[in-house]
């Protein structure tokens, strides 16, 4: 069994959390709850739990900064909040767990099931130094965290090209790197990435503005030329927007 415990600062949250964690996973024990960041840091170094579900906003404080108080971290993370808002992207981009309040069982199982899962320690700090990087940057997040079949890598958005689908999979293309093969649909990255400045040319095709070079129109369809000389199609429904950010960028 995992050895949990619960961290937020309003109790009949805390309660009802602890409540639908019990009925949904009895795989996890709770062996305490805090409510503050302060009572948080003192419970971890007492009882030492496997898991932590971790409030983000609290009135002495974020989880973000409990966490950096304990370190070394040697227990799993699941982070709640309360509403979207810019730490749910940096989860996002770094490929952490968290559940929004109130808790919805389906996600909280999936959540549970992913921290019992045999994720190495080196992997999940990577994880969270990702996360920490991002946060320092709430206007311009960064770092992406990727996974292929055997590894798990933290790439600089800025370095990426384009991504390209294939059913299931993503390719990511890089100016000065290996391409990188990732069992994620590219739907899921055009959300991450058209904040910035990412667009979808194509049901197949993602591309960095960035790194945009020219556009050709042929008779036999529309092609964008990326400054690495890689040529992505334009499907006809997106020439328009397209053509339009185009004008946009001039200004």
């Amino acid at each position: 069994m995992l050895r949990a415990v619960v961290i937020d600062d309003i109790e009949k949250i805390r309660k009802e959390n602890i409540a639908i964690i019990k009925s949904t996973c009895p795989s996890i024990s709770i062996i305490g709850q805090a409510d503050s960041v302060a009572s948080g840091i003192t419970l971890i170094q007492q009882v030492t739990p496997d898991l932590v579900f971790l409030d983000v906003e609290m009135p002495d404080g974020t989880g973000f900064d409990l966490l950096q108080k304990v370190k070394p971290i040697n227990f799993k993370v699941i982070f709640i909040t309360g509403y979207e808002d810019f730490a749910v992207k940096a989860f996002r981009f770094s490929a952490i767990d968290y559940l929004l309040k109130p808790l919805d069982s389906d996600d909280l199982a999936e959540a549970v099931k992913k921290a019992e899962s045999s994720l190495s320690k080196e992997v999940f700090d990577m994880k969270l130094s990702n996360l920490f990087a991002n946060l320092e940057r709430p206007k311009n997040l960064q770092n992406l965290i990727l996974k292929t079949a055997d590894r798990i890598y933290s790439v600089n958005i800025q370095d990426i090209v384009n991504c390209e689908s294939d059913k299931n999979y993503t390719t990511f293309h890089f100016i000065n790197a290996p391409k990188l093969v990732v069992s994620t649909n590219l739907k899921e990255y055009e959300t991450l990435l058209t904040p910035h400045s990412f667009f979808r040319t194509h049901q197949s095709h993602l591309i960095n503005m960035a790194y945009f070079d020219h556009f050709i129109k042929t008779d036999g369809g529309n092609t964008i030329i990326m400054k690495n000389k890689s040529a992505i199609p334009l499907s006809v429904r997106k020439k328009e927007e397209f053509l339009v950010l185009l004008e946009n960028l001039q200004v």
